[in-house]
């Protein structure tokens, strides 16, 4: 007499896969300590993470892309953006204006992919007011202000004049670490990647951010 295989409930039936709202991850520095070659090897290594293109008005730099790196605008473009609530986040740097369109983040965050922010302190305090649920915020320090000044010399984007400035404004830049949710010290880049895409993955499998979580388990527990 052959034997009777009796299916398991667990098996009659099929769930859909959990959804997952995606998160905004900010990063800041101060310039030189390293934001930017952190961001470009997130978006390299991980698919899921696009990366938020601000606009801005300063002029584009040597090597820059429009609509990649930056979009450049007008002043006037950018102030009218700012009246019909166009920007998520915005803030003056150095004179010129940086601002977040606020459509494609929200649509992205919508289909669960995840939005990389190269921005700084100021613009943070502007998402945690307005999105602090969808926020995750990473400030990267550099090792010393030797190194700080040293990165900006070898990357030879500014003058003698700018770099000064630059290094002026690190000390006030730096002293709102205490604003985000995570703090790096970037003395090795490669080692400073995989921290930040530590947070990343640990930020991802947070309950709150699992939609249909609850439905899922008493899906689980019917099948028991």
């Amino acid at each position: 007499m052959g034997s009777m295989t009796i299916p398991h409930p667990f098996a009659a039936h099929s769930f859909a896969p959990l959804r997952r709202r995606g998160l905004m991850l900010v990063l800041s520095s101060p310039s030189g300590a390293g934001k930017t070659s952190i961001s470009r090897a997130i978006l390299q290594a991980d698919r899921k993470v696009t990366l938020s293109v601000s606009c801005t008005t300063r002029q584009k730099r040597l090597g820059e892309v429009a609509g990649a790196d930056y979009h450049f605008i007008t002043p006037e473009l950018f102030g009218e953006m700012v009246e019909q609530g166009g920007f998520l986040e915005y803030a003056e740097v150095f004179g010129n204006h940086y601002g977040t369109p606020r459509a494609p983040v929200e649509a992205t965050l919508q289909q669960g992919g995840d939005v990389l922010f190269d921005i700084d302190w100021q613009g943070t305090q502007q998402l945690v007011e307005k999105a602090r649920d969808d926020l995750v915020s990473v400030f990267i320090l550099p090792p010393d202000a030797n190194e700080l000044e040293r990165r900006l010399v070898s990357r030879a984007q500014d003058d003698a004049e700018e770099i000064k400035r630059r290094m002026e404004k690190a000390a006030d830049e730096m002293s709102h670490w205490a604003e985000y949710d995570y703090v790096v010290i970037n003395h090795d880049l490669a080692e400073s990647v995989s921290k930040v895409r530590a947070i990343l993955e640990s930020e991802r499998l947070k309950r709150r951010r699992q939609e249909g979580l609850a439905d899922f388990v008493k899906y689980l527990k019917e099948g028991l």
